[in-house]
């Protein structure tokens, strides 16, 4: 992965889910490097297989061959995430076969994988059988004490970590974080949730329910405008929204490099939005997105 110090690395949503869209995307990000900013580039695709124990954060429905997806990666050299970060594990779970054959798959390939992880049963499991792999803390710990979000950063078994998305804007103290720890930090850069949410760890823990099968009801939102699901543009308008401006003015300057762009649980035409936004220079942002909605192999919605 690209470490040069003045380049945002963006890690980007739907590493099995929307696999038809990247297959589109990337060979344009590659062949025509010219219509998307050259201050930024891929640093990973995460996501999970549908029906995997291991999976959180948002209900994996993911349902394209793993072996074509790890193709792909391969082929644009781009970093797989798996986004195991179910936070209710238990030894039990530990043995599943589907997972485990998954993380045989990506673990040992160029460029090296990660896996988002929140589980320490799970991080002990994974550094003990798949050591190839890199780990990164994930946003469903729901780090909003900078205090410990900081000794995060700190700990050797993660290369990178993500806070909550209400320290995004905690810039005094996300300014006392060394170089290093800088380095290791990947900002939620499009969370739609109320800032003021106190019932995020619950929904989250809820996702980890039903991806162990367990029967239970949905989780019920108490937020203003919850009702009108994801909106980009009300993202926009989050105190803790990080747009294309904020990396370039603020946190590239103060060293920080890495910037996750939520979405799994979203359409493809949604991701693509975020595509042209955060990547695509605006003079070819119509180009793309004509490029993108007239193949006719992908289901835009």
């Amino acid at each position: 992965m690209n470490t040069h110090a003045v380049t945002a690395h963006y890690h980007l949503p739907g590493l099995f889910e929307f696999y038809e869209l990247y297959k589109i995307f990337l060979p344009l990000f590659r062949e025509h490097r010219e219509y998307f900013y050259d201050w930024c580039d891929i640093g990973s695709i995460y996501g999970a297989p549908a029906d995997c124990i291991w999976g959180g954060g948002r209900v994996g429905f993911g349902e394209c061959d793993p072996r074509d997806v790890l193709a792909l990666m391969q082929e644009y050299n781009i970093s797989a995430r798996l986004t195991f970060s179910n936070s209710l594990l238990k030894e039990e779970h530990l043995s599943d076969k589907k997972c485990n054959d998954i993380c045989a798959m990506f673990e040992s390939t160029s460029p090296r994988n990660g896996i988002i992880i929140c589980s320490e049963l799970l991080l002990e499991y994974l550094k003990m059988n798949y050591p190839n792999f890199y780990f990164v803390s994930s946003t469903t710990k729901v780090l909003t004490d900078f205090r410990l979000f900081s000794e995060e950063t700190k700990r050797t078994d993660f290369e990178y970590a993500v806070p909550d998305f209400r320290l995004n804007k905690a810039f005094d103290k996300l300014d006392t974080l060394s170089s290093r720890q800088k380095e290791k930090t990947e900002f939620l850069c499009n969370e739609c949730c109320y800032i003021g949410c106190r019932d995020r760890k619950q929904c989250y823990e809820n996702v980890s329910r039903k991806n162990l099968g367990e029967s239970c009801p949905d989780h019920r939102c108490t937020a203003p405008d919850s009702d009108s699901g994801y909106m980009f543009s009300k993202a926009m308008k989050n105190p803790s929204f990080i747009g294309t401006h904020d990396i370039q003015s603020t946190y590239l300057p103060m060293g920080f490099y890495n910037f996750k762009i939520e979405g799994r649980s979203l359409g493809s035409a949604v991701i693509l939005e975020f595509l042209l936004y955060y990547m695509t220079k605006p003079e070819y942002q119509l180009r793309v997105r004509e490029e993108i909605y007239l193949d006719s192999m992908l289901d835009l919605f």
